[in-house]
This record gives structure tokens, sequence and C-alpha cells, in this order.
């Protein structure tokens, strides 16, 4: 792709995808004129973080299932993306394997009864962990976006929560809200 700038929307990633359609990063990514992909590096249970914790209305220390990705366009890494979830919904599921899940793990969260339908993000900038910059492929003095989103369900119930790393000076993000 010719521009160096991508601009980020959270909408389509919050939402099913109908009939099963495949990944929604390849199709934004394939619009734009590029090549979307993603590889899964760990999935299973971990231990909450502090952050996560609080994320998901967890203790802390208590086993979540993690879904560790390395997201790329056109061939270089340009978001890492952790996707937490409670054992209590995961444990046993798709969410806590390797393989793609048809439709999104969006989708079978609401095939498990667990459709989101309130989103809050949290977006922050700072300097990147050494892995972080190897991975990005970032010089030393080059900052990260860090966003932090958690999903709930129409309970209250925090049902997913991401954290998610970008190279700050490859993305726009654009947010569009709907009043009244």
């Amino acid at each position: 792709m010719s521009d160096s700038t991508w601009t980020s929307t959270s909408m389509p990633y919050l939402t099913s995808q109908e009939g099963g359609q495949g990944d929604v990063w390849a199709a934004e990514a394939a619009a734009k004129g590029g090549k979307g992909s993603q590889r899964i590096v760990y999935a299973g249970e971990v231990e909450a973080t502090e952050e996560v914790a609080g994320l998901l209305g967890v203790a802390a220390g208590e086993a979540v299932v993690v879904r560790r990705r390395v997201i790329e366009l056109d061939g270089l890494a340009c978001e890492l993306t952790d996707t937490y979830y409670p054992v209590a919904i995961a444990r046993g599921t798709r969410l806590a394997g390797r393989g793609k899940i048809p439709g999104g793990a969006v989708a079978l969260l609401a095939e498990l009864g667990y459709r989101g339908v309130r989103v809050r993000e949290d977006v922050t900038a700072g300097m990147p962990s050494p892995e972080e910059r190897d991975v990005l492929r970032l010089g030393s003095g080059e900052p990260v976006l860090r966003i932090s989103r958690v999903t709930f369900d129409d309970g209250g119930r925090a049902v997913q929560a991401d954290l998610i790393v970008m190279p700050g000076h490859r993305q726009r993000l654009r947010y569009e809200v709907r009043v009244g």
C-alpha cells in the first residue's frame, strides 16, 4: 500500500459477521489495496494481570483465556492484540484454541449467549517494550498507541477484553458516535 498511515475503526470488529464470513481484517485490508493477515502465537489459559483483572472484573491471578495475535499488513506486523475472556465463558471452546473461528470470536460469543452490547475503549500513547519494538520493527524513539477495549453483554458483564499495541506514527484512529 502506498499510504503509510492506516485509519483504524473499531466497529467492524465488534459486530458478528453474517453467514460466517471470513476474516474482517483481511477484508478491510483488501478493500484498501493491501493484504491483511494474522498469526495466533498463543491461545490458552493464563493468570490475569492486574490490568486484565480490572477489565474483566475478576481477581488478579485468576485464570483467564487469552488469544495472542500478531496482525500483519502486507507482511509487516502492524498490531499486537491480546484478547482475554473469563474462563467461565471460554474454557473448552474454540476461544481457547489456536485455530481460526468461523465468523469470528464475536459470533462465537453470541452463539454461547454472550452478545456484546456496549464497548469501552481507552487509548494511551507511550514507549514500547523491547519485545514490542522488535516485533513491530520500531526505532528506539518511536512510540506506540495502546488501546484497552472491554466488551460488555446486556447484563453488564465483561465478556471480552482486548489489549492492542500499534505503532503510533502509522495509525489514525477513527471513532464515530451516534447520538440520540
